[in-house]
């Protein structure tokens, strides 16, 4: 890891919310707390109770004491509010603890393509996007490491590390790691994958996904409460949620829209997708083996609207 302090900082007039932990020595104990989570490991909504620190047999993530780290970049293609003009610094965390079938990451996220790195080599990669320039650190798919990252953000923090974090989740989290992050996190960023448990479980091989995630999501909004950019447009705190639209509805749009305008706020930021493509294993359910039609990103479009978000992403507009 680096030690000097970075070239650049965050934005002027802008505080992480991690910063105001590090004085107190609070990041080094949360980090610490969630390394002890480890040996019982209740740091998804898997709820695994695998003890991390001794074998990785039996956790669905596959990970142990040290996270794996697939590439660390700033990224250009995330939400215009993330990547600005100077990139959202991305770290791709690889396995993950949810199984989609349609999983485009899938050699990421299925068979951990990427290298084990320690807190220091992870805190130097946070470091290193600050230095670039980037608006923020993007933390994409982090549920399954939540120690390792409070450790290292810990790390980074002392050697100057000022840019807002990202949670960029699948949102099948525990609220246990969410406590963890109350305070640390400035911009949560989940899937709303599923409005129904049990086709979350036909095509993301988890169950009880839908009431874990609405639990996690409300707790998250909680914490941040709804998105606010600065005057250039860049995120720095809030909840932004994603929905990839399925094929024939699967994925309950209209229903996603109605928890998020009703449960947590009729001015989220929701970002309704229409990248879905058949990957992976998605060929082996003929209902998942092509992409939505633009009348059926339309008809979700409108019905997220209809049920009250008043916030969509302006990419949406591209369907309205």
């Amino acid at each position: 890891m680096r030690g000097e302090a970075p070239e650049r900082g965050g934005p002027a007039g802008f505080e992480a919310a991690y910063r105001r932990l590090v004085g107190s020595g609070g990041l080094r104990a949360r980090a610490a707390e969630a390394a002890r989570r480890l040996r019982d490991c209740d740091l998804c909504a898997r709820h695994c109770r695998v003890d991390r620190t001794a074998t990785t047999r039996g956790a669905a993530c596959r990970t142990g004491m040290r996270a794996v780290v697939h590439g660390a970049f700033p990224h250009h293609g995330e939400e215009r509010c993330l990547s600005g003009w100077s990139g959202s610094g991305t770290i791709f965390f690889s396995w993950c603890n949810l199984r989609c079938v349609y999983c485009q990451n899938w050699e990421i996220s299925w068979e951990g393509a990427g290298r084990e790195v320690d807190a220091g080599d992870l805190a130097g990669m946070m470091l290193e996007l600050q230095r670039v320039g980037c608006h923020n650190v993007n933390l994409v798919s982090p549920s399954h490491v939540v120690a390792q990252i409070l450790e290292a953000v810990a790390i980074a923090a002392e050697h100057g590390l000022s840019l807002p974090l990202v949670y960029n989740t699948g949102g099948f989290d525990s609220l246990e790691a969410l406590a963890l992050l109350d305070g640390v996190i400035d911009v949560y960023m989940p899937d709303v994958k599923h409005a129904d448990s049990e086709i979350a479980h036909r095509y993301s091989h988890v169950r009880g996904y839908a009431e874990a995630n609405r639990v996690a999501v409300k707790e998250m909004h909680r914490q941040v409460g709804d998105l606010e950019l600065d005057a250039d447009g860049i995120a720095r705190r809030g909840l932004l949620v994603r929905h990839l639209v399925l094929p024939g509805g699967l994925a309950g749009t209209g229903e996603v829209a109605r928890f998020l305008a009703e449960e947590v706020s009729s001015r989220t930021w929701l970002n309704v997708m229409g990248q879905y493509r058949p990957c992976h294993r998605a060929a082996e359910h003929p209902e998942l083996a092509r992409r939505p039609t633009p009348a059926e990103m339309r008809a979700a479009v409108a019905s997220a609207r209809r049920r009250g978000i008043a916030r969509l992403d302006p990419d949406c507009a591209a369907w309205e």
